[in-house]
Parts: structure tokens; C-alpha cells; sequence
């Protein structure tokens, strides 16, 4: 599989996303094969990982709830459903009547901490169940998919130094 496709695949899969998609890329950066693909680019690495995590963020924005409403009727899966869509609806009531711009900043935040659950894709499930605005809500998830590439770029950067004994880039 050529490393761009793999990089873009990984990204886009719930709880790796670019928190796997950018090691990849360093990984491929750092280990070129002249007879298959020779050396990646880093940057292009970089833009395949964030789109790849952006990608399935408006699907899961408008489908989520869809899901929720379909299954809460249905006989195994509707107490939980049912809970959920219930508990979405106390949460957003609460968090929007705390807060107004300050919630869009915390989403962002959240999406941003490059740490198991706290990608786009648990930041777009969140928004989707508190009837948050699609459009700010994408803008916050954009926004913290960029911080989340800094700061695992940085970390795999000194990384990658760190294990072989040089400057990667």
C-alpha cells in the first residue's frame, strides 16, 4: 500500500486518527524505500493526516443523532439510545446556558489534546448530541485537529530525533 494511502486510512480510523497517521508519516519520512516509494513528503504526510481525520467529521455529525432517534424504539438497543439522545439534551441546555462562544473553545480544546478519546471523532459525537452549531462546530474541530498535528508533529519530531541520534528533518 503506498504510505500516502496508509497515512490517510489511519487517520481517518476512531481513536488512532492523527495521532497514528502523523508517526506514520515520520515513519515513512525517515525510512524511505528507493525501490518502492523512495521519501515521502513530510508536509503532504501532514495534510493526508488532517484531511483522513476530517474526512468522516460531518457524517458523524449528521448521522449520529439520526442513529440515536431511529434505535431508540427498537427492542435491545432503545433504553441505551434513549438514554442518550435524554442526556444530550440536559447536557446542551446546561452547556448553553453557561456558556455561549466559550463552548465552540472547549470543543476545539478537546479535540486538540492528542490523547485516546479526545479526537475529532469523540468532539464531533459530542457536538452532535448537544445540538451544537454545525458550522462553529466544524471550525472548532478544524481548529483542534490543527493543534492536535503541532503537538504530535513536535512529540514525533523529538521522537524520532531522540531514537536515532539526529534531527529528523
Amino acid at each position: 500500500m503506498h504510505p500516502y494511502l496508509l497515512v490517510f486510512l489511519i487517520s481517518m480510523v476512531p481513536v488512532f486518527e492523527l495521532r497514528a497517521g502523523i508517526p506514520t508519516a515520520y515513519y515513512y519520512y525517515t525510512h524511505p524505500d528507493p525501490e518502492t516509494f523512495g521519501e515521502i513528503n513530510l508536509l503532504l504526510g501532514y495534510l493526508l493526516s488532517a484531511l483522513g481525520n476530517l474526512l468522516p467529521v460531518p457524517f458523524i455529525f449528521f448521522f449520529a443523532r439520526r442513529v440515536l432517534e431511529w434505535g431508540k424504539d427498537k427492542k435491545v438497543i432503545g433504553k441505551f439510545f434513549t438514554w442518550c439522545l435524554k442526556k444530550g439534551e440536559k447536557g446542551s441546555q446546561k452547556l448553553q446556558a453557561k456558556s455561549s462562544n466559550g463552548l465552540y473553545v472547549a470543543l476545539m480544546f478537546f479535540v486538540g489534546i492528542p490523547l485516546p478519546v479526545t479526537g475529532a471523532w469523540t468532539g464531533t459525537l459530542a457536538a452532535s448530541f448537544l445540538n451544537m452549531d454545525f458550522k462553529k462546530s466544524m471550525l472548532a474541530i478544524l481548529g483542534g485537529v490543527i493543534l492536535a498535528s503541532i503537538i504530535v508533529g513536535v512529540l514525533c519530531l523529538l521522537g524520532f530525533s531522540a531514537w536515532f541520534g539526529e534531527p529528523v528533518v
